[in-house]
This record gives structure tokens, C-alpha cells and sequence, in this order.
């Protein structure tokens, strides 16, 4: 539109001919920077309740196994806890981007909020206050529909809300304040009040981060404008997007991949968490400086695995520095403790090599979409549905620790990531029309 305007500005003739073919364009460009200002100051409000919300969520993550365990629950019961948290989860990760577009982002992001609030509260005061696992496993189940509800409801708000231009940069910081906030700030947090308050009392901390996350959210971000589109229409075309899996195969296989990527993670917060408090001897505020620089390693590998995927090719990152890296890591920090004992310099070292190579799987991202020809939302919702998953396939492995042992049950995760290389192979865009493949 300013270019029109100044062309039919500049053939007006007289002394103002030239003020009047550069004040609609100097009024556009400040129209322009306003606009860009204005959507930088609500995406900055977006990303600061997603932080504080998911610090929240986060907290108990390295804790509240040993925690439970010491309360009596046995290894069967905490992880079918979690187990049952990663199912409600994958379902409503699944379910966000369908609900948002027949809602609105933002009711999504509040409901999943008002869910969470109030059935930690359930968790918490019905269920292990007074030891009632039914209650605990009925709350903190729908719980994780909640968390997910709000954070991948605030995804498709920065999908709707970013400058088309600056996307996948909106993105980008979607991914580190979810990251910075769930596993980095929590587990520092966590860290210096569990010495403090206690579990319970940290428990109950969590909760406020949370509804001070879910103010923000509420008084500062904005609802986004966009087009309703009725239920179930939305939700028909969410199951009609699995048939991407049918008519492009690797798309399947790279969303095995993805879930493989982080199964050791959420098998290692239902089971080696404990381990390592109970029986090795860290204490819960060492473990949690372990697990939080874990996790900060985890967010710069985000940063590395791009610039790598972009020198070497994606596959290249995923299989050898993320599959090979997360077979030896996984390894390596349940063997090498279990050797030496309690010692914290070494076990952070293998931590953060461990984070690191979790986080050199990020290239998926990139690469899946690219395989799907015109269904890239689709593939982009089976590698969201693959990352649910994880969420469930990681407590199911530790489940079996009362079974199996966990020397078998650590051998069984870190060969998942020898058969994550090989499907890796697979994940090569055909060549069409002389074009290369995708490395």
C-alpha cells in the first residue's frame, strides 16, 4: 500500500509535492515499527508467563520420586503415576492445536491453567497429604492434560501472533522459555527451597509459580485474532492428519524417532532419580543441581545441533551426535555412579554430555516437514504426538524395574537410541527432478 500511495504522490506538482509523497511512507514505516513494537511487548509478556508457569510444572520433576518413595509408594506405583501423566499429556498436546482453532488459543491457555491449579491442589491435599494413591493418580493424570493445554495452546498463540517474517525466530523463543522454565530454573529453584521447606512445602511453591504464570497470561496476553473454525470440523481434520503417516511413511518413522529421543528422560524422572538419592547418596539439592545443568545444556544443545544440522545435515546430527550420544550418556550415568558412588563433579560431567546429546535430535523439526510435501502441519503434529509419547513410553520402561531389574531396564533404553540410528538412515527426502536429497 505505501508504494502505490508514493507513486500517485510523486506526480502532484507545486512546493508540498515532494512532503506529500513521503509522509504516507514515513507514516507507514512508523505505523509499521509501532505494530512490530506493540507485538514484541505482548510476545515478551506471552513467553514470561510460559517461563514462570512451566517453572511451576517443573519443580518436582527430579524430586518428587524419592519423595514419593519415601512415603511408602512402591516403584510400580510411581511410575504408573507417570505413566498416566504422559498419556493425559500426549492426548491434550495432541488435542491443543484443534481446540485452539475452535476456541481461541488463549481459552485454552486459561483452561489448561484452571485445570492444572486445581487439581495440584487435589494432588496435594486429597491425595498425598492424607497417602490417598487413587486420588494421586486421578489428579495428577488430569493434571497433565492441563499442562498441556497451556503450553502447547500458547504455541499455537505464537504461531497466530508472530510477524510472519520473524516465525520461526518466535518460535525459537517459544522453545527456550518453555525449556528454560521447566527444566532449568525449576531444578535451581527446587534446589535451594527443598533444604528449606521440605518436599511438601516446595510442592506447595509450585503452585504459586504457576497461578503467577497463569496471571500473566490472563491480565497480559491478549487473546489472538483469527478465523473460528467450529469443533468438529477441527477436530476431524486433526484425525484425518494422522493418514500423513499412510501417504509418507518416514513421517511414521520420524516420529519413532522422536520418541525415542526423550524416553530416557522421562524414564530417568520415574526411576533414576530415586536411584540415585536412595541408593547412591546424593543428597535431593545436589541431585537437583545436576538435573537443572543437565537441562541448561540441554537448551544451548538447541542452538549447537542447528548450526550443526546446517554444516553436517540433520541425519548426520541425529544419528551420531544425538543416537550414539544418548546410548553412551544413558550408560554412563547410571553405571559410572554406581561405580564411583556419590560423586557430583563427575555425574555433572556425564550430565551435561547427556543434555547435550538429548538436545541433538532438535534438527527432527526441520527435517520431518520436509518429507511430507504439502502436509507439513500434519507431520508437524506427529512429531508433537511423538513428544507426548515419550512422555508415556519413558514411565511404561520404568515400570518394569520391579520386573526386570534396572541394569536391564537402562540396557533396554540406551539400545532404543541404537535402533533410533537405524531408522535415522531412513529419513532422506527422495530425489525428484535432479534435486538433492535432504543430508
Amino acid at each position: 500500500m505505501s508504494a502505490g500511495t508514493g507513486q500517485t504522490s510523486a506526480t502532484a506538482s507545486g512546493p508540498d509535492a515532494g512532503r506529500a509523497g513521503t509522509a504516507p511512507d514515513g507514516a507507514a514505516r512508523n505505523g509499521t515499527a509501532r505494530n512490530g513494537t506493540a507485538r514484541s511487548r505482548k510476545l515478551g509478556w506471552a513467553l514470561t508467563a510460559l517461563t514462570v508457569f512451566m517453572v511451576g510444572d517443573g519443580m518436582e520433576t527430579a524430586f518428587l520420586s524419592p519423595y514419593l518413595d519415601a512415603l511408602g509408594f512402591d516403584a510400580g506405583r510411581v511410575a504408573l503415576l507417570w505413566s498416566a501423566y504422559g498419556a493425559s499429556a500426549a492426548i491434550a498436546a495432541w488435542a491443543a492445536g484443534a481446540l485452539a482453532q475452535a476456541w481461541g488459543a488463549k481459552r485454552v491457555i486459561m483452561t489448561g491453567a484452571a485445570i492444572w491449579l486445581a487439581m495440584h491442589v487435589v494432588f496435594l491435599v486429597f491425595g498425598v497429604s492424607v497417602g490417598n494413591y487413587s486420588l494421586m493418580l486421578l489428579s495428577f493424570t488430569v493434571r497433565g492434560a492441563g499442562y498441556a493445554m497451556f503450553a502447547f495452546g500458547f504455541l499455537v498463540w505464537v504461531n497466530d501472533e508472530a510477524d510472519p517474517r520473524t516465525l520461526h525466530k518466535s518460535v525459537g523463543w517459544y522453545w527456550f522459555a518453555y525449556a528454560l522454565g521447566l527444566g532449568v530454573v525449576s531444578s535451581y529453584v527446587a534446589g535451594f527451597t527443598l533444604p528449606v521447606i521440605g518436599q511438601l512445602g516446595t510442592l506447595w511453591l509450585a503452585l504459586a509459580f504457576v497461578a503467577a504464570g497463569s496471571a500473566v497470561a490472563l491480565f497480559k496476553v491478549p487473546g489472538a485474532v483469527r478465523r473460528r473454525v467450529p469443533l468438529a470440523e477441527s477436530l476431524g481434520a486433526l484425525v484425518k492428519g494422522i493418514t500423513v503417516v499412510r501417504d509418507h511413511p518416514r513421517v511414521g518413522i520420524g516420529g519413532v524417532v522422536r520418541v525415542i529421543n526423550t524416553t530416557s528422560f522421562y524414564a530417568f524422572v520415574a526411576f533414576l532419580t530415586t536411584y540415585m538419592v536412595r541408593q547412591i547418596g546424593f543428597s535431593d539439592t545436589e541431585w537437583q543441581l545436576i538435573w537443572g545443568t543437565m537441562l541448561f545444556a540441554n537448551v544451548l544443545a538447541n542452538i549447537v545441533a542447528g548450526y550443526g544440522a546446517h554444516y553436517l545435515g540433520p541425519r548426520q546430527i541425529i544419528t551420531w551426535a544425538g543416537g550414539f550420544g544418548c546410548f553412551v550418556t544413558v550408560l554412563a550415568l547410571y553405571f559410572v555412579p554406581t561405580w564411583i558412588g556419590p560423586n557430583f563433579w563427575v555425574t555433572i560431567a556425564i550430565a551435561v554430555l547427556y543434555g547435550l546429546a538429548l538436545g541433538m535430535f532438535v534438527p527432527l523439526s526441520a527435517l520431518i516437514p520436509q518429507l511430507a510435501g504439502a502436509s507439513k502441519g500434519s507431520a508437524i503434529a506427529v512429531l508433537n504426538l511423538g513428544a507426548g509419547a515419550s512422555q508415556l513410553v519413558g514411565p511404561l520402561l520404568a515400570a518394569l524395574v520391579p520386573a526386570l531389574g534396572m541394569t536391564p531396564v537402562v540396557w533396554v533404553i540406551a539400545v532404543l537410541y541404537l535402533v533410533g540410528m537405524v531408522l535415522t538412515q531412513f529419513l532422506k527426502q527422495p530425489t525428484t527432478s535432479g534435486a538433492p536429497s535432504a543430508a
